[in-house]
């Protein structure tokens, strides 16, 4: 049954609009796991505009009082650390010790994560498969950030990662603009099952994110064999509207973990 885990990083972003410690990152961390969540996400970048370095040592302390939650770290691995204090991505993995670490090949600076590594070249594979060992030394499960395309899932048992995670923009783009039951839609949606399938075939668990929301998450979780979903923008927005602890709640019912 597929996991949700919550990104925690705009919550970041609106205490970091104040000085203060409002929105208190460990008090509503802690909300949304008691709702029922499996894990919480970060992403910090090296602008620290929302995750702070010191954010991802409370969360990692966090989760454990919560004994079958997990913590996700994602970013980088390429980005060192900065002048501004950010210690650098590994060094943060290093430090906390997540139950899983996602690599996304992000730039500095960037708005959001919007496309997976490129791993048709032997040497890309080869620099991933050293971050690969790197984390699972430290103890992490390792997960990268992918397109949704067959040829580059193939590409990834070479590398060691324990997982993927489809980059699920172009679907929820999809039914922004068609609806769930366009036939566009639906052809979106058979890709991304095709993707699924073949990484499991290959002995990957498949994680999802990017751009789910209450309205197009119901069709992907149909896949199957999804191991997990990470949700931020959109779970925060509607939690403006549900409040957090009910907004977790129609999130699991959206995967099946609950029915209420």
């Amino acid at each position: 049954m597929t996991k949700l885990s919550v990104n925690v990083n705009k919550i970041a972003w609106l205490r970091n609009a104040r000085t203060g410690d409002i929105p208190n990152i460990k008090m509503c961390a802690e909300w949304i796991l008691s709702a029922g969540a499996h894990g919480i996400t970060v992403h910090p970048r090296p602008d620290m505009r929302h995750i702070r370095p010191s954010d991802v040592g409370i969360l990692a302390v966090t989760v454990k009082s919560y004994p079958s939650a997990e913590l996700n770290i994602e970013g980088n691995p390429d980005t060192g650390p900065t002048d501004n204090g950010y210690p650098g991505f590994l060094k943060l993995v290093e430090d906390n010790r997540p139950n899983q670490v996602t690599l996304v090949p992000d730039s500095e600076g960037q708005l959001t994560s919007d496309h997976g590594w490129d791993l048709s070249e032997a040497e890309s594979r080869k620099t991933l498969t050293d971050y690969v060992d790197t984390c699972h030394q430290i103890g992490a499960r390792v997960s990268l950030f992918v397109d949704p395309v067959i040829t580059q899932i193939d590409c990834v048992p070479e590398t060691g990662a324990d997982r993927i995670e489809l980059y699920t923009g172009p679907y929820a783009e999809c039914v922004l603009a068609y609806g769930t039951h366009h036939p566009r839609t639906k052809e979106c949606w058979i890709n991304y099952q095709k993707c699924t399938q073949t990484a499991v075939a290959l002995g990957l668990k498949v994680n999802a994110g990017h751009d789910l929301n209450l309205d197009n998450l119901p069709l992907f979780n149909s896949i199957g064999e999804l191991a997990e979903v990470s949700i931020g923008h959109a779970l925060i927005s509607d939690a403006l509207r549900y409040g957090l602890e009910q907004t977790v709640y129609r999130y699991l019912k959206a995967i099946n973990h609950i029915s209420k």
